[in-house]
């Protein structure tokens, strides 16, 4: 590291060297912390090719060519009455591709949704490409139940705004799926329970008085694990899907959940919660994060010094300005969390 880096990390170890504040816990709706109508949402899959890229598509030609892809693309002429032997195709602007998408059960005919596209064969890139008509089935060869077609998110010419860069094998059409079919709906007087995205005994217990408080008193909900809470509201005088309506507009208090994401080919983070680092000492890939030791004391190139309780983002930023890896930053933070100087889940995308 240079003279000036070193500089700089002595700068950046004084302000961590400042106290930081708790996050504050915050408001939510019971509809963001619960599954919607507590019935899973169907599963739909589908086989297409993406047109129009730019040379960036599957390989046809030679004997480990994308065999499927040209065999596809024959079929598909062939509805157009266009016969095409397969051993002159020479293209490399149609990559074949696997569609994938969640549908709620209660979405009706007509409705729309996001699909995403990823890669079978050896595409470099799906940037700028866009998406046949493919039939969309629940199970392979059972009934088609909607269709996707579309541009996939991004513009392969412009990597700083597309989201689906040069050289990325997966993306989505937001809004790309059309239903088509009417899929099986659960009675919607069976959602009678609350199931939590996240099983927690205090946030079920928070939401049980939130929605005992708003209808008169407790008997309304009752909490019968960390994951589910039953309900027997009292008060629905109108209907019982109105009142069930209201329950998920109130609003409790929650905690951030203490995680740490980290995308490991950007170095981009996100910590929710309370996150705060104790002391410990961490060696790895040429840095050596200190925690607890002096903001004053020598510091030598790669290493990095912060004060105990500083925040997981004043330590990112530190790992950052002396250029630290993901991989290397992804390490770190988890050598902290297994010697008990972080009490959050990591997790490295």
């Amino acid at each position: 590291m240079t003279r000036l880096g070193a500089r700089a990390a002595l700068s950046l170890v004084s302000l961590l060297a400042i106290g930081t504040s708790r996050a504050p816990a915050q408001d939510a709706r019971i509809r963001d912390l619960v599954l919607t109508d507590a019935a899973p949402a169907t599963r739909l899959m589908g086989f297409g090719l993406v047109t129009g890229l730019n040379g960036t598509g599957d390989r046809v030609a030679g004997a480990y060519g994308s065999r499927h892809t040209v065999q596809s693309i024959v079929n598909l002429l062939r509805r157009f009455d266009v016969e095409v032997p397969a051993e002159v195709l020479r293209t490399r602007n149609v990559a074949a591709v696997l569609v994938t998408a969640e549908v709620s059960p209660y979405l009706r005919p007509g409705g729309r949704f996001d699909v995403h596209v990823s890669s079978l064969g050896d595409a470099q890139s799906l940037g700028g490409g866009v998406l046949w008509m493919t039939p969309l089935v629940a199970e392979a060869g059972g009934k088609s139940f909607a269709a996707a077609q579309g541009a996939l998110l991004g513009d392969a010419t412009d990597r700083r705004r597309s989201g689906l860069p040069q050289g990325r094998t997966a993306g989505r059409i937001p809004d790309g799926g059309v239903l088509e079919a009417e899929l099986a709906r659960p009675a919607a007087t069976l959602a009678t329970k609350l199931l939590l995205r996240e099983p927690d005994t205090q946030t079920a217990t928070r939401i049980a008085e939130a929605i005992d408080s708003a209808f008169g008193g407790p008997g309304n909900a009752t909490v019968e694990d960390p994951g589910s809470i039953t309900l027997t509201l009292k008060d629905t005088s109108t209907s019982f899907l109105r009142a069930l309506a209201k329950v998920r507009e109130l609003r409790i208090r929650t905690s951030r959940a203490a995680r740490i994401v980290i995308d490991s080919r950007d170095g981009t983070i996100v910590a929710g919660g309370d996150l705060l680092v104790g002391e410990a000492v961490v060696s790895h890939g040429g840095i050596t994060l200190s925690i607890g030791a002096s903001a004053d004391s020598a510091t030598t190139p790669g290493d990095v010094r912060v004060a105990t309780g500083t925040s997981v983002q004043r330590v990112a930023s530190a790992l950052h300005t002396m250029r630290a890896t993901p991989s290397v930053i992804a390490a770190i933070f988890d050598a902290l969390r297994n010697v008990g100087a972080l009490s959050a889940e990591v997790v490295a995308r």
